[in-house]
């Protein structure tokens, strides 16, 4: 699994012309599935995600994590962070889990941040065309990748 995950003021998702879901401050998340991916990545990448302290506290230093501050996840499937640009100019996705699998990862990621979390997620529609808006807090924009464990 791999994710970029920005910190923001406000973070939206529009579906056919229309505002589906929005979040104040908290994480934005992009989240791709890898085939082969196991229940050991998802728990790791969601307990990374919870704890990291990348928000400022009374100091402005980064100190405390998204439980910390009560803040709101939005989480959006995103196959595309699996592009190989290795050969051509047109990107290759085989690395991606194919849409059933990613799927079913995708619906146990957010349930698992649901239940550690205790607040309900806003995500996109999966395999929908949306558009996202955010306002980038920092800006603070993270990239976390479950086999590199970086």
């Amino acid at each position: 699994m791999r994710c970029i995950l920005q910190r923001v003021l406000k973070a939206s998702v529009t579906i056919d012309n229309q505002q589906f879901c929005e979040i104040q401050q908290g994480l934005l998340i992009f989240l791709g599935i890898e085939q082969g991916d196991q229940k050991e990545d998802l728990d790791w990448l969601v307990n990374k995600i919870l704890s990291l302290r990348i928000f400022s506290d009374s100091n402005q230093q980064m100190n405390l994590s998204i439980n910390d501050i009560q803040g709101e996840l939005l989480i959006i499937s995103q196959f595309t962070l699996f592009a190989s640009t290795k050969k051509g100019n047109r990107p290759g996705f085989s690395k991606a889990a194919k849409p059933e699998e990613a799927k079913e990862w995708y619906i146990k990621f957010i349930s698992e941040c649901e239940k550690l979390t205790g607040k309900p997620i806003k995500t996109g529609i999966f395999v929908a065309d949306m558009k996202i808006q955010l306002i980038n807090d920092g800006p603070v924009t993270i990239y976390i990748d479950t086999k590199n464990k970086e």
